[in-house]
């Protein structure tokens, strides 16, 4: 069995290939892809933030404070155009950016005109900002009404803070910071290591099995003196290594790389969550991704000792990624706790386990359903492995 881990491993680390995937693509491809996405997002909002944007107003003449505020070349410019125009095919034809309709109600007096309701017509697919960057002018206006309609009661601050929000929620958080991101992030947890560790062990399993195949050297390994069994555990075991390698590999080189890029604050709150998750948490995290890898290199290799070539092999094993991803989509669900029958649900189980661990809020006696109930199954995938390498039929169809 060693012998074949051992052989099978050395073939491995030989194939450029498979080293880019496991090795090349989560250490540097990936960070690199991250960057790119977050350095394009970043150029589209300070696009968006400092285009100049030109716009349509009718009603203007009730409010001169508004028209006096948009007078800014730098920021806004503005089109001429009929109070009874079709404002959105001008919009769509690009001519405006947006249309700011002003009632006649408007006034600073509001205690006599009462609420102004203005309009802004504009295209909120994308990102624009229009919205927020004419709110802001709008909303500077508001609150000068207020003061001027405060003062015209002779309100003093109290008073005025009671008459805006005569009842006030105050929301007390029992979660600590531990729990309140552990629900945000730990969810992302479980997606993220099962299909890096998914997706590293396609490759090579396409090759250790299918790949054999189209080399001819399959048979050359069947007539050795070694046990059948024991070519499929050492088998094995390389899938569910080069899997495990590639997850760890790709954490690590995100902790390390959002270390390097982050500033000071942004360190220094991720040392302090970090510092929160025991060891023992992290070791059981570990421990739990062993028989999901173990589920995932069991599929995988029957998959590619079914094919008949690499190619074969690698279109059976695609769709795989939907079993994967639909238990991960189950534990982020609203009301899906690791309660009950879900404790029990090959994936989701784990799923749910590990946010549980990253939030702090684990029940300990759940690891018994979710270690057996995984166990269990990735041991009938494995039997099943061994199984379909003794089938003649299977190999040589």
């Amino acid at each position: 069995m060693w012998l074949i881990f051992s052989k099978e491993l050395k073939e491995l680390l030989r194939d450029r290939k498979t080293l880019f995937f496991m090795i090349a693509l989560p250490l540097l491809i990936f960070p690199v892809i991250f960057g790119i996405a977050g350095f394009v997002g970043k150029q589209a909002i300070d696009k968006a933030e400092t285009k100049v944007l030109k716009y349509g107003l009718v009603g203007g003449i009730y409010a001169p404070e508004i028209v006096k505020d948009l007078q800014q070349p730098d920021k806004f410019k503005q089109v001429e155009i009929a109070a009874d125009a079709d404002f959105k095919s001008i919009i769509r034809a690009g001519t405006v950016d947006f249309v700011l309709v002003i009632p006649d109600n408007y006034s600073s007096d509001v205690l006599t005109n009462g609420q102004a309701e203005l309009k802004l017509h504009f295209n909120d697919a994308g990102l624009n900002l229009v919205y927020r960057r004419v709110n802001e002018i709008v909303k500077s206006q508001s609150e000068q009404f207020k003061q001027t309609a405060f003062s015209t009661l002779g309100l003093n601050e109290q008073q005025q803070a009671a008459l805006i929000k005569p009842i006030k929620l105050e929301k007390v958080n029992t979660a600590d910071n531990r729990e309140n991101w552990g629900e945000k992030i730990g969810g992302m947890l479980p997606y993220l290591l099962f299909i890096l560790c998914l997706q590293g062990a396609m490759m090579p399993a396409a090759d250790i099995g299918a790949g054999e195949k189209e080399r001819g050297t399959l048979e050359t390994l069947l007539i050795s003196p070694i046990d059948r069994n024991k070519i499929v555990f050492g088998k094995f075991l390389t899938i569910g290594f080069a899997g495990t390698m590639t997850a760890l590999i790709t954490v690590a080189s995100m902790a390390i790389w959002g270390f390097v890029l982050s500033q000071g604050l942004a360190v220094k709150f991720v040392a302090d969550f970090m510092a929160q998750i025991g060891v023992i948490d992290f070791v059981l995290i570990f421990l739990m991704l062993v028989p999901v890898v173990a589920i995932f290199a069991s599929a995988l290799l029957s998959i590619s000792i079914y094919a008949k070539s690499f190619k074969e092999a690698q279109s059976y094993m695609g769709p795989m990624m939907i079993f994967v991803i639909i238990p991960i989509m189950l534990s982020i669900l609203p009301g899906v706790e690791l309660k009950g029958g879900w404790a029990w649900v090959p994936i989701t189980n784990v799923s749910l386990a590990m946010k549980e661990l990253v939030k702090g809020t684990m029940d300990y006696f759940q690891l018994f359903a979710i270690f057996g109930s995984t166990v269990v199954i990735a041991g009938a995938f494995f039997a099943f492995s061994i199984y379909w390498f003794n089938k003649e039929k299977v190999l040589f169809r």
